[in-house]
């Protein structure tokens, strides 16, 4: 995390070669929703216009349509004569996402058993990249793959909206914790619970994923929600 929006910028630089010659609201809204989910702006963070418009080298109206689009997503908020912000969740923010958690990934798990073995990669890379940044220190890193374990388990219901719900979900999730001030001790502690989630989907035995799932769920929330308090 850096001080201040300017600070920030000077990493956005950086990341004007991923429009590849298009200044597209699609794209710069990616940039910065990858930005915002990594901690670079947080939460309660002020976006001004011309430093990040300048950062990117895009129009103001290019850059309006990608907070717009971030505001739908509901990481970004407008505040009526003070400009657009980063979203800071609430206790009942996190409550409701969890509730939605349950829903996608639980639906999902029911269906793992009748996955193919290529469907299942998503899951192992996750838990191979989680246990590789766990063991360089990459806390944050330990964090991402964790939400892409998550990601994965939606993926296999093999449905672009869902896939798209949860991610939108996951990125929103995010946010919150940015004010865990344990990285370490919150994001390590679920990669065996991601392991045996993996173990009991490879062996086929749904029930037994199913209630890891939810102990994994009920977990992360109730930790998540004691950082709030």
């Amino acid at each position: 995390m850096v001080d201040g929006v300017a600070e920030a910028a000077e990493l956005l630089v950086q990341d004007r070669g991923l429009l590849r010659g298009s200044s597209s609201a699609e794209r710069t809204a990616a940039i910065l929703r990858r930005r915002i989910t990594e901690g670079l702006f947080p939460p309660d963070t002020r976006l001004a216009e011309d430093v990040i418009a300048g950062a990117l080298d895009v129009s103001r109206n290019t850059l309006r349509e990608a907070f717009r689009l971030l505001s739908h997503e509901r990481l970004l908020v407008h505040k009526l004569n003070r400009g657009v912000f980063v979203r800071a969740l609430t206790a009942a923010d996190v409550r409701d996402l969890y509730r939605v958690r349950r829903v996608a990934e639980c639906a999902a798990l029911r269906d793992a058993g009748s996955v193919a073995e290529e469907g299942l990669a998503g899951l192992r890379a996750a838990v191979a990249t989680g246990g590789e940044a766990a063991a360089e220190g990459r806390w944050g890193d330990v964090g991402t793959a964790n939400m892409a374990f998550h990601q994965a388990i939606v993926d296999i219901m093999g449905s672009p909206r869902m896939s798209e719900l949860i991610s939108q979900v996951l990125a929103e999730l995010r946010l919150g914790f940015l004010a865990v001030t344990d990285p370490q001790g919150f994001h390590g502690r679920y990669l065996p619970l991601n392991r045996e989630i993996l173990a009991f989907v490879e062996a086929r035995d749904t029930a037994k994923a199913l209630e890891a799932l939810v102990r994994y769920l009920d977990d992360a929330e109730s930790t998540l929600l004691g950082s709030y308090a």
